[in-house]
């Protein structure tokens, strides 16, 4: 049952996570790509910031995990994909890992996040959230990795949210009708657009509670 602020007599935050999203932890991911078919090009980067909750009660931002990628065996990339996200493949100081070793990077910080908060299992947050889910699902299935930590279909879409909130679908005008910080200049990177939407996705969660 849903606590009621006895000062004010509307429903309190919620204090623990696990009691929020019927179990799931909400975690941001963004994903960025040498295209958009996730059968047929490669990942890139992945960033991902588990949703904490404040001594309030209220949604913030945890720590970002995220990682580089070397495009795996047979994937391909096509080259309007590099000019719009700028990622320099063969960068000396790109420090990018293989499929395998990457989503292990990553899903190891998501598995902890999960269990400090009693969760069963991941849910993930994104903005056009399926697109990120599919490519991560993809690569998963690459390597055959036997530990994903993320619900396989459901998402949190802050797309439909901003849109319900704000009357705002696209993710730079999104966070300008929401009151929050956008730089176009440093958009397209998953660890940049990742941070941006975990901030739109607590400032929505954080103006509704339920009541019951």
């Amino acid at each position: 049952m849903t606590q009621i602020d006895p000062q004010t007599g509307v429903p309190a935050p919620f204090r623990k996570m696990s009691e929020r999203f019927r179990g799931y932890l909400p975690v941001v991911v963004d994903v960025e790509t040498g295209g958009f078919d996730w059968n047929r090009h490669a990942l890139l980067e992945i960033a991902a910031i588990p949703i904490e909750l404040d001594s309030d009660g209220r949604f913030i931002p945890g720590e970002v995990a995220c990682v580089h990628l070397d495009p795996a065996p047979g994937t391909l990339i096509d080259p309007k994909s590099l000019e719009i996200t700028r990622i320099d493949i063969g960068h000396p100081f790109r420090m990018a890992k293989q499929e395998k070793e990457g989503l292990d990077h990553i899903f190891a910080a998501v598995r902890a996040a999960v269990r400090r908060h009693n969760c069963q299992r991941a849910i993930l947050v994104g903005h056009n959230a399926h697109f990120d889910l599919n490519f991560l699902n993809a690569a998963v299935s690459r390597v055959e990795h036997k530990r994903n930590p993320f619900h396989p279909f459901s998402v949190f879409d802050t797309v439909s949210l901003a849109g319900l909130a704000y009357g705002q679908t696209v993710l730079s005008r999104a966070m300008q009708a929401a009151d929050l910080p956008w730089n176009g200049e440093e958009a397209h990177s998953a660890v940049y657009d990742a941070e941006r939407t975990a901030e739109l996705f607590c400032k929505i969660a954080n103006a509704w509670q339920p009541t019951t």
